[in-house]
C-alpha cells in the first residue's frame, strides 16, 4: 500500500538534523546487520551520484566516500540515522571501472540483498537528469517490478539541466513510470550540489522512518 500522507519538511530537517554513523561495509549477506530498523536503499547507474546524494542529505561532506571513478562503491554500505533509519549505498550498476568477476559478484549481492530484505521499505532509484532512464535502468526496473520491491525515481544533477530540460526530462519519466507496477508515483528533482530536492526528500524519508513498515 502506498502512504498517502503529505510528506512534512520540519519532520526531515529534523530527522536529517539528528546524528547518522557508518555502520558497516557488507560483501556478502552473512554480513549483514540485523534487519530491525526500516530501511532505504540508494541505487543507479555507476557514477550518478548516490554518494554525494547521501552527503547532501545527511549535511555531512564525508560520511560517504564519492568519486569521479565509475565503480567506487563495491560494497553496501549501512549508515545508521539517529536509531530510526537505515541508509543503504548500494554498488552501481552498469559501466564500472572494475574487474568483471568483482562487477559480477556485487551485482549478485546486490540482487539477494533487494529481493530479500525484510526491512527494505524503499530502493531510491538515482536518475542522473542530463540522460534520463536508459537501457540498465530499465532492466533493473524490470527486477524490481518482479521482485515487487517499491522503488522511488530521484533524478540527480538537475543543476546541469535547463529548468526546459528538466521539465522534458520530469515529464518523459512521469509517463515511463506511469507503466511500472512497483514505481512509488512521486519523482524528486535533486542536485546534490546546489541542494535543490534535498529537502523534499528528506521530508519522504522521514514519513517512512515514522512509518515503520507501514508507509508501503
Amino acid at each position: 500500500m502506498v502512504n498517502d500522507e503529505t510528506p512534512d519538511p520540519e519532520a526531515g530537517r529534523l530527522l536529517f538534523a539528528a546524528e547518522c554513523r557508518f555502520v558497516i561495509s557488507v560483501a556478502w549477506l552473512e554480513q549483514l546487520p540485523p534487519a530491525d530498523l526500516p530501511e532505504v536503499a540508494f541505487i543507479g547507474r555507476s557514477n550518478v551520484g548516490k554518494s554525494s546524494l547521501v552527503n547532501a542529505l545527511t549535511g555531512r561532506k564525508a560520511l560517504a566516500k564519492t568519486s569521479n571513478t565509475p565503480g567506487r562503491t563495491q560494497q553496501l554500505n549501512f549508515f545508521d540515522l539517529d536509531g530510526r533509519l537505515m541508509l543503504v549505498d548500494l554498488p552501481g550498476y552498469g559501466f564500472a571501472k572494475a574487474p568483471k568477476g568483482a562487477v559480477e559478484a556485487w551485482t549478485r549481492l546486490i540482487r539477494a540483498y533487494l529481493r530479500g530484505r525484510p526491512n527494505l521499505l524503499r530502493v531510491c532509484l538515482l536518475i542522473d537528469a542530463r540522460h534520463g532512464i536508459k537501457k540498465p535502468d530499465e532492466e533493473f526496473m524490470d527486477m524490481l517490478d518482479k521482485a515487487a520491491v517499491v522503488y522511488q525515481v530521484v533524478l540527480t544533477k538537475t543543476d546541469k539541466l535547463k529548468s526546459g530540460e528538466l521539465a522534458k526530462v520530469s515529464a518523459d519519466t512521469e509517463a515511463r513510470l506511469k507503466r511500472r507496477v512497483a514505481a512509488f508515483p512521486r519523482q524528486i528533482a535533486t542536485s546534490a550540489e546546489k541542494g535543490d530536492g534535498i529537502a523534499d526528500l528528506r521530508a519522504e524519508l522521514a514519513m517512512l522512518a515514522s512509518a515503520g513498515g507501514t508507509g508501503l
